[in-house]
């Protein structure tokens, strides 16, 4: 029995996970965390997007000096403010012209003759632009330091930035990640998988200073390890898709869009230079272009009994997403926790269960919660495939140049994601 399987908790209802809306104990603990929200590439200055993430909805957009993330409608009338016009780093309301500051304080109201802009706020929340991914905070007060990861920003190669939406809830997709027994079924015809992995007496799962460390232990001794840290991250030696590259190390973000839907964000780190890069390169994005069937369409395609995964084109479509989709859309879109019965290669969701646990535990009780903190040890390992060596992971190179950041998704991907985002409430 490990650490982490003892730990002790209050209990708590079965939705108390899932449901991340203002108020719930998951979404005011998501909260205390800085989560990423837009690509950084899609967000054009001068026009604003309107964005729904845990359930709330808002305005995004780029000012001349910044990006702002503030209220999704106008405190005049409600008019969506989506629709307005950026005039440097404020922004003038569509329908009256009341006119806001980034940080949200009324500037102007024409027709009022600026009678009370002094009453008159919006919400603003902090924001930060990394990595090619836009962070905000939504929590009360000042935010905590944004987290760095250096392995993903010292390096020569190209760092991709990638998501895509799922029709689920996001824990379903949290869990799945402490789930290494799907890999032979699910992506059975993947190159990493073969009979064995993720048995259940070969797996642990411990607690660590970032979250949990899960590792599955091979037969004839190596390991692969993989790093979640809470309450949302994944650091991880993802599937092979790629022949110069073989296990390709990235971090996975579950966000919600709301307890139905949500969205992973993802970078990827590829430490290729030279000709191998150009040639990394030029294979991912004629791939981008070659995947025009979406993945989420396909999966309900399955699900409603009108085709078979076997009948899938797999060229045109994401498999390995699809494949992920129709085995968590496939539990339904919040899966039912009290119908399960759980066996020793659960031991990765019942960890990161009693985790999750604890620690709405100790914030309902107003208990000092765990402060996670990920350190230069904390990194993922795994084999080396086809007789090569095992790649070295989490690498800094003080001295490189930094990352050629590229935008890996799949061109019919980006308008579904951003069709999901920007679906915000409307009546």
């Amino acid at each position: 029995m490990t650490q982490a399987a003892t730990i002790k908790g209050p209990t708590l209802r079965k939705d108390d996970f899932i449901a991340t809306g203002a108020g719930t104990p998951a979404g005011r603990y998501m909260r205390q965390f800085w989560q990423p929200i837009y690509h950084g590439c899609d967000l054009v200055q001068g026009k604003p997007v309107p964005l729904r993430i845990m359930g709330d909805d808002f305005t995004l957009y780029r000012g001349e000096t910044g990006i702002f993330l503030v209220d999704a409608r106008c405190p005049h009338r409600g008019m969506q403010l989506s629709a307005a016009w950026v005039e440097g780093d404020a922004l003038r309301c569509f329908y009256h012209g009341w006119k806001f500051a980034g940080h949200g304080a009324c500037l102007e109201q024409p027709a009022e003759e600026n009678a009370f802009c002094g009453k008159v706020q919006l919400t603003s929340k902090p924001v930060h632009e990394y990595l090619g991914l836009i962070f905000a905070y939504f929590g009360e007060g000042e935010p905590p330091d944004l987290p760095r990861y250096p392995e993903f920003e010292n390096f020569d190669g190209l760092l991709e930035i990638d998501s895509y939406f799922r029709d689920c809830n996001y824990f379903q997709n949290l869990e799945n990640a402490l789930d290494m027994a799907h890999v032979g079924f699910t992506h059975g015809d993947n190159q990493a998988a073969f009979n064995g992995i993720g048995l259940g007496r070969s797996l642990r799962a411990e607690e660590s200073d970032w979250g949990v460390t899960y590792t599955f232990t091979r037969s004839d001794g190596q390991l692969r390890v993989q790093q979640f840290g809470m309450p949302n991250v994944f650091y991880m030696n993802a599937l092979p898709t790629d022949p110069d590259i073989g296990w390709q190390e990235s971090l996975f973000w579950w966000v919600p869009i709301d307890d139905d839907r949500h969205i992973q964000f993802s970078l990827h780190r590829v430490p290729v230079v030279g000709e191998a890069a150009e040639r990394v390169h030029n294979r991912r994005q004629k791939r981008r272009e070659e995947i025009d069937l979406p993945h989420q369409v396909v999966c309900e395609q399955i699900l409603g009994g009108m085709i078979s995964i076997r009948d899938v084109d797999y060229k045109r479509v994401d498999l390995v997403r699809l494949q992920d989709d129709v085995a968590q859309i496939g539990q339904g879109r919040r899966a039912d926790r009290g119908a399960e019965r759980l066996g020793r290669s659960d031991i990765g969701i019942a960890v990161i269960r009693r985790l999750w646990r604890r620690e709405l535990g100790f914030m309902l009780e107003g208990k000092r919660q765990k402060h996670w903190m990920r350190n230069n040890r904390i990194i993922p390992k795994t084999w080396g495939l086809a007789g090569k060596p095992a790649p070295r992971m989490g690498g800094i190179d003080e001295k490189a140049g930094g990352a050629r950041v590229v935008d890996a998704r799949p061109y019919v991907e980006i308008e579904m994601q951003r069709q999901a985002l920007h679906d915000i409430k409307r009546s």
